[in-house]
Formats: C-alpha cells, structure tokens, sequence
C-alpha cells in the first residue's frame, strides 16, 4: 500500500468523522473508516424508519446515527464528507465550517491518496459513454483499471487495492467538482450546456464547478477540449497543462477531427488515419464525438488496433439508445440517460433515420426547452409527454416555426405504462419507440437508472 495511502489512515485513528448521506459512495467508507480507528458518524435528514435496512446496516459497520430533520445541529466532528447531492454552499456545511470542521468528499479524499494516474471526464453530455470507452480501451492494452465516481462507484472504498501502475478512469459530475482543489492527470470536457440550474445558483456557478476539472493541472497533464463547444473550448486558457482539441467540423492542431467519415489523429500537424466512424458500433454522431474525446485522452498509452477493437465490439452503456426489444415490427429504445434537453436532442433525435415516436418529460431543473421544440417537429410523429416538464416540452414544440398539427400528434401521459401503452397503439411496423425524456426523474423516479428500468420491465412485458 502506498505511503500516502498509510500515513492517512494513521492520521485518522481516534478522529471522528461523519458521512453527510447515506448513499452508495458513504456506505463502504463506514466499514474502511472503523477499521483505521476512526469514529464514524452516520448522517442523513431521513429518520430511521424513512431509511428502511439502510440505517440498521451503517450501524453495524459501526457507525454513530445521527438521523432527522436536526441530523446535524449538535454534530461534533473533526472531518465530514458530504454526499455529492448536498449543495457546497448550504446553511449546514457553512455552519460545520465556522465551527472548524475540515469538510471533504469522497472524490476529494481519492485524488489526494490516489497512487496511480487519473483519467477524468465530465460534461453535460456523454461523459459516462467517454468514461467507459477510456477504460474499456485501457483494459483492451492489458491496464488495471479503476472505473468509478460519478459512473455508479466510489473508487476510495478500494484505495488500499490501488497500485502505482494502474489507472483510475473517473466520471465527475458538477457536484462533485464545485469543491475539488486538485485536477487529474488528463482531464476531458465532453460539453457544456445548461444543466442542473435547479441546484446551481446560476450558469456560472455551473460552469465554474467543470472548470476545476482543468484549473489545477500542471504542464505535465492533458486537457481534452471540445473545440465545436464554446464554454468547453475556453477552458484551455484556463490550464498550464497540453491542450488538446477534437472536432466533428473542423481540422484540429492538436488532437482528433473528422475528415471524410474517417478519424483523424492529429500529433503537431502530422496526421494519422485511426478509423472510419462506419465500424464503431454504437449509433449516433455524438458517438462519434465520445470516441474522439476518448482517443485523444488514451493516445501514446493504448495501442490503435485496440481502440479499433472496442469500436468494432463496445455495445455501449446501459440506458443510452439501449435497445430493449422488437414487437410487431417495431423496435423499442431506452435512452433513460437523457436527462437534459440537449442531450435528447444530439442523441436519440440525431440518430434515426426516419422519423420516431418519443416519450419525453420527467422532474423540471429549470431548463430552456426551446431550442428542443423546432427538433422535435422534425423529428418526431408522434409526441408522448409525462412529468413535470410535459407543459414545458408540449409549449415549445407548438410554439415552434415548424410545428405542423397533422404531421405531429401530442399525447399526454400519467404513468410510464401509459406512455408505453399509447406508444404502442400508435405504432406501425418498421416505427421506433424511444424513451428519451429531456428531464430528470426525481419527479416519479428515483434515479435515471430505476426509470430506465421500469420502462424495459413494461416493454418486455407487452
């Protein structure tokens, strides 16, 4: 194990530590923690009862509870970790903070133990399919790899594991960034939109909490930069490491473009032919984007005929253009993922040839739905609405310059086997069905994933 790894969990013995949130990326850290000698709070705002098994299996890895509305008002701790959904700024932690209490993360405690390289991707959009590619293309050249953050798995739980020579490949979401002080080896910015300003005081908030992916790497380091996205191309004046640039429009000094549906790999203005975007397996041009980002983060590490591998094998991650199954001549798609309009927009709306049917809507974060309306109208046959946003989404696309009644039908739903049930009905053989709700679930699910989910079950159970 690492010196640096040792001399932490020496320093935390007789330290009292609380976990802000039982979620997934506490839960394992109670056990770790305990076993270095700290003493381990366990804090959420849900009561017992409200928490279920939850609250019983932190106490018996050991933890102090410290549950309810007050969960935090008597807390007399020397470190506390927050969970990534807590905002950075909030009354509680500004209060934990005057009384003295270092306040870190997860994520933030990784990086400072880390002892291997770190490849970390964030952005609006496809950051989870660049940050699996990144790794499935490392693991292809034979690397250990540990893949986790905002992808599904806290990655400190395993430090102990983590060697010199491996390679921690990391998806990091806006909460997580607001508060990191320190920037991975090679950053990657896929894109920036508007997102998440139900959290964010305003977009540059948002922006600012991306920017520490970049704003705290040295001359040895990457950043990988969306050159066709503004606020992600101007973090480059913002980093001393290497910049460099893909492209779907245009020729990049540094970096990956595309020239004649083939991907170009650019090293100082000498260019090298990687692959052409027909053999990549999983569909779209965004895809196309996610594969350049991820190139250019593994080149001079992976080898090229194992980055063709995983475009001819990779079938992508589960909930983004998933397909679920075909019925009757029509085939289903899952695209739970798309939890912003931006994304519904370059993903499930720039895939199919022909136009489809989509169920969208879900939890509203304050997002601007107009640009998505014209798409839709050109897109879409038939509109299947449920959520929070439905009155949002319906608004913009009638609003819309293109909106033709007789070429689009609007339906609205109450549940997901509604919205499934009017796909179905009207559906013709050779049509597609695809979810891709342009919100977030909170309103009727708990995350994207348990969305996504329920709308396979009711799909493979037509």
């Amino acid at each position: 194990m690492d010196k640096k790894i040792i001399d932490f969990f020496d320093s935390i013995r007789g330290k009292k530590i609380a976990l802000i949130g039982l979620g997934r990326s506490h839960m394992p850290l109670i056990s770790l923690f305990a076993k270095y000698g700290a003493i381990v709070y366990a804090c959420d705002k849900h009561t017992k009862e409200e928490l279920d098994d939850t609250a019983q299996k932190a106490e018996n890895a050991g933890a102090i509870l410290s549950l309810g509305e007050n969960y935090l008002d008597d807390l007399d701790v020397d470190i506390a970790l927050r969970t990534p959904g807590m905002r950075y700024y909030s009354d509680e932690l500004m209060k934990l903070r005057a009384k003295g209490v270092e306040i870190s993360s997860e994520m933030e405690l990784f990086f400072r133990l880390c002892p291997c390289k770190i490849i970390a991707v964030t952005g609006s959009d496809g950051k989870t399919t660049t940050t699996t590619l990144i790794s499935e293309m490392l693991k292809k050249q034979g690397k250990t790899v540990h893949l986790g953050g905002n992808i599904g798995k806290p990655l400190l739980p395993e430090i102990e594991s983590v060697a010199a020579d491996d390679f921690a490949v990391v998806e990091l979401s806006s909460f997580q960034l607001i508060s990191m002080r320190q920037s991975p080896d090679i950053a990657v910015v896929t894109n920036l939109q508007p997102n998440h300003l139900d959290i964010h005081k305003d977009m540059q908030e948002y922006i600012d909490a991306k920017k520490n992916i970049i704003l705290y790497q040295n001359k040895t380091g990457k950043a990988i930069l969306n050159l066709d996205n503004e606020i992600s191309n101007s973090f480059e004046e913002y980093t001393k490491a290497e910049a460099l640039k893909f492209s779907r429009k245009r020729a990049v000094l540094n970096g990956c473009y595309l020239k004649d549906n083939k991907i170009i790999y650019v090293d100082n203005g000498k260019e090298q032919e990687i692959m052409p975007i027909s053999i990549i397996k999983i569909p779209g041009l965004h895809n196309v984007e996610n594969y350049m980002a991820a190139i250019c983060a593994v080149w001079g590490i992976v080898d090229i005929d194992n980055i063709i591998y995983v475009a001819k094998n990779f079938g992508g991650v589960a909930h983004r253009a998933e397909f679920v199954r075909e019925l009757d001549g029509v085939k289903y798609y899952n695209d739970s993922i798309a939890s912003s309009p931006t994304r519904t927009a370059s993903g499930t709306l720039s895939i199919y040839d022909d136009k489809i049917i989509l169920i969208s809507g879900g939890y509203d974060k304050h997002l601007d739905y107009t640009d998505l309306g014209d798409i839709i109208c050109k897109r879409v046959k038939v509109l299947i609405l449920l959520g929070d946003t439905s009155k949002k989404i319906k608004t913009a696309t009638v609003n819309s310059k293109f909106y033709s009644e007789k070429d689009l039908k609007i339906f609205q739903a109450y549940s997901m086997e509604e919205a499934v049930s009017l796909a179905k009905d009207n559906a013709v053989s050779g049509d597609i069905v695809s979810l891709s709700p342009a919100s977030a679930s909170f309103d009727l699910y708990k995350n994207f994933e348990q969305r996504g989910n329920h709308f396979k079950d009711i799909v493979l159970n037509l």
